[in-house]
């Protein structure tokens, strides 16, 4: 459990500035072998080593730490199906917003059910082949496909979608201009995309790391095939972690990492200079919050 920027999750286009009550559990519905929450997602834990949270008592803590959402991450939601859903309630009820970052692998019944509680999403689309799904992470892509097809489709889920780029498995150009066709073809131009560097993990630890400039080319790909806000995660980039208008070219909010740096939207999220609007779910102002993460302690954040 930590409070975090809310542009950890990362979401640039929901609530920019403000802090996120973030918190997860132990497992996994997919067996990705670059998994980098290892730790967390394949745990096998005494439950004697558990805290326990009501779900009100998250949605109050996150009430006391002036947190505007709460953040069902670290590992995937679907796997604490009901109790994300009961703190999704609880949040509700004290007008606080939930955010599912999550692999999007989930059925339909239950991607139904889950979603209705969500205010806004950031979906892992690790990939743009069945065979990299199959041979990586034993799952599928469609079911994939259908969560991010069925959160544009039929609810006003806020959705932004990431892609971890790993060296010579899922960075090819013809993979990447596939998956931004379909993107914008699909769920639409504004759709942001965040594309991610891997660092070593799991089962491929003998891997390189992404390098900068691998994420830029995606990043190029992805605008020419007609995506407006496309941003570069885990490597520092003014043009690449920075929001443009789309109609004008001018630079709407300027970030370095997860701070805000300036801010040229007016309004209802217009920018400064043309009056074209900006997509996403945005307040009069940033928040002011800064950029660091705090870890929390359960045990103590919930003592009365």
């Amino acid at each position: 459990m930590a409070v975090d920027p809310i542009e950890k999750k990362p979401l640039y286009h929901f609530l920019p500035g403000t802090p996120v009550l973030s918190f997860g559990t132990i497992g996994c519905n997919l067996g990705c072998q670059f998994c980098q929450n290892e730790g967390i997602t394949r745990a096998r834990v005494d439950p004697r080593q558990l805290d326990e949270a009501a779900p009100d008592d998250i949605a109050a803590a996150a009430e006391r730490l002036g947190c505007r959402s709460v953040a069902f991450t670290y590992n995937d939601p679907v796997v604490f199906f009901d109790y994300a859903i009961a703190v999704a309630q609880a949040c509700h009820a004290r007008e606080i917003r939930t955010v599912a970052v999550t692999a999007g692998y989930v059925s339909a019944p239950a991607r139904a059910e889950l979603f209705h509680q969500i205010d806004a999403a950031n979906v892992d689309l690790k990939g743009f082949s069945e065979s990299f799904y199959r041979k990586m992470t034993g799952g599928h892509l469609e079911p994939v496909l259908d969560t991010l097809l069925y959160l544009r489709r039929e609810t006003t889920v806020w959705l932004e979608i990431t892609n971890l780029l790993i060296p010579g498995l899922n960075d090819g150009d013809e993979e990447i201009r596939a998956m931004t066709r379909w993107i914008g073809e699909h769920l639409g131009p504004a759709t942001p995309l965040h594309l991610s560097a891997f660092h070593p993990a799991g089962k491929l630890r003998k891997l390189p790391p992404t390098p900068a400039s691998t994420l830029v080319r995606a990043a190029e790909i992805a605008t020419a095939n007609g995506l407006h806000h496309v941003y570069t995660g885990n490597v520092r980039n003014r043009e690449w972690e920075s929001t443009w208008c789309s109609a004008c070219g001018e630079l709407l909010i300027e970030r370095s990492g997860y701070q805000l740096l300036s801010w040229n939207l007016k309004g209802k999220a217009q920018c400064a200079s043309c009056g074209e609007t900006c997509p996403g779910r945005f307040e009069p102002s940033p928040g002011a919050w800064g950029p660091r993460s705090l870890p929390i302690d359960l045990e103590r954040l919930l003592r009365p």
